[in-house]
């Protein structure tokens, strides 16, 4: 299985460091709002670097980390009148539930950065004695970044040509600000009642410092994998290699992944805009978390990828294609055409995650099982899915229809009764984008959801 490094920026080879396990990093949320769709193209690609690694019969720690503690957080707690841990909880939650929804599997470790506040102090404490730290005026602790000679090395930075010796105390700033960057953040009026105390008096620990400190309390002082959005690449990944280097002595981590950004409609997302959706705004609108997933994931983790509505629209009709074929197949030993597809897939996702090519595998698997009918290629598609996520197996249980759905069934019978075509179209339609498919038999409509 080859990767593309982003600190080596070319393929290389994954292998454990040491046995059969890959310890792996990845960035979570903060906590401070729903996530939206953006977000979850990155959770999904991580997903699928996942079960690519499982897939190739090797074991995964992850951990992904919950940021509780941060500008954005502490704003949305104070403005809110309510205690920080109460005020993330509910995006915690929230969390946790959409990541099911998108079939997405659970890390090993999700730790809490206000669990792990010890730690923090304990590493801004070793750089302070390593002299690569100091304290402002304010109370402050910011990492000094021109003592720290490999700085900038993920992002192939050019110290010359950019402004240094500026102070970044915000968690989030721009990449032009190559400067000293906060570890520890002296409390002040506007934290409210969010603080710990510290060898440099009450504060909180800076944004960046938080993923250091929990990485290697979890997987050690050196581990291979860390992956995340393009946009944590500068400063927020620069500055954990920086942090954690230059207190243990040792290489951080061996590979750095990234994913490309989510655009929707073509267009960046944002309120403003109309185009900012949450998963749950999608799930409202009568998707379902197969058919978001089957959009996230179909699209190499390095490209861009444009997430429109006709998209899962398209997505919708994919998986009701694949259903058709999984449905007619049974149990038993794979002929080699079948196996023949599952080569190709392997080859493909084991090509720095080439999900175009492997959905190009799955569809030529279904293309073939409809010519002979189905036949016992059902273990072929489950390995695929052990990747991709998104295909159903087995029979869909009885359920309790929707108000809505079943307000809407009965019009379209009664329409269909009276042959009116056209309105049993329409109304199939409206059923369909509540996230529910209908059929029609001699004995009358059906309807499943999706």
């Amino acid at each position: 299985m080859k990767v593309y490094n982003s600190l080596t920026r070319r393929l290389e080879e994954l292998r454990p460091l040491t046995g059969d396990e890959i310890r792996l990093y990845t960035c979570g949320p903060t906590v401070y709002n729903f996530a939206h769709i953006g977000n979850f193209r990155a959770y999904a690609f991580e997903d699928v670097l996942r079960r690519t690694i499982e897939f190739n019969g090797l074991k995964v720690k992850q951990v992904m980390n919950l940021t509780d503690v941060d500008d954005k957080t502490i704003r949305g707690a104070n403005a809110a009148g309510v205690a920080l841990t109460d005020y993330t909880k509910t995006y915690k939650d929230a969390f946790f539930a959409d990541l099911k929804k998108l079939n997405i599997e659970p890390a090993e470790v999700y730790p809490a950065a206000t669990d792990h506040i010890p730690e923090m102090i304990a590493l801004v404490e070793k750089l302070m004695a390593k002299g690569v730290a100091y304290q402002s005026e304010d109370g402050s602790v910011y990492f000094k970044v021109r003592e720290f000679p490999g700085y900038g090395k993920l992002a192939h930075i050019d110290f010359d040509n950019q402004r240094t010796g500026l102070r970044c105390a915000a968690d989030e700033y721009d990449k032009e600000n190559v400067g000293d960057f906060a570890l520890w953040k002296a409390w002040e009026a506007s934290d409210g009642p969010v603080g710990w105390d510290s060898p440099w008096g009450r504060g909180r620990p800076g944004w960046h410092i938080e993923c250091s400190a929990m990485s290697m309390k979890y997987l050690g002082e050196t581990f291979y994998l860390h992956t995340g959005g393009i946009d944590n690449l500068f400063p927020h990944h620069e500055n954990e290699i920086a942090q954690a280097e230059a207190a243990t002595g040792k290489e951080f981590v061996r590979t750095w992944m990234h994913c490309a950004h989510l655009r929707v409609n073509g267009e960046k997302m944002s309120k403003s805009a109309g185009n900012f959706f949450t998963l749950r705004d999608l799930l409202d609108k009568g998707w379902t978390g197969r058919e978001i997933r089957y959009v996230l994931v179909n699209a190499h983790y390095r490209s861009g990828l444009n997430f429109a509505f006709s998209a899962l629209e398209d997505a919708r009709k994919s998986l009701e294609r694949i259903d058709r074929a999984v449905a007619q197949c049974t149990e038993g030993e794979a002929p080699d055409w079948a196996l023949k597809h599952l080569e190709a897939f392997a080859a493909a996702v084991n090509d720095d995650l080439n999900l175009p090519g492997a959905f190009a595998a799955l569809f030529a698997l279904v293309r073939d099982a409809n010519a002979h009918n189905g036949g016992p290629v059902l273990e072929v598609f489950r390995k695929m899915d052990k990747v991709l996520g998104v295909i159903f197996f087995g029979k869909r249980e009885a359920e309790q229809l929707p108000a809505e759905v079943e307000k809407l069934l009965a019009e379209r019978a009664q329409a269909r009764a009276a042959k009116n075509w056209a309105e049993s179209d329409r109304l199939r339609d409206a059923i369909a984008a509540l996230g529910y498919a209908v059929k029609d038999s001699r004995e009358g409509q059906t309807c499943t959801r999706k």
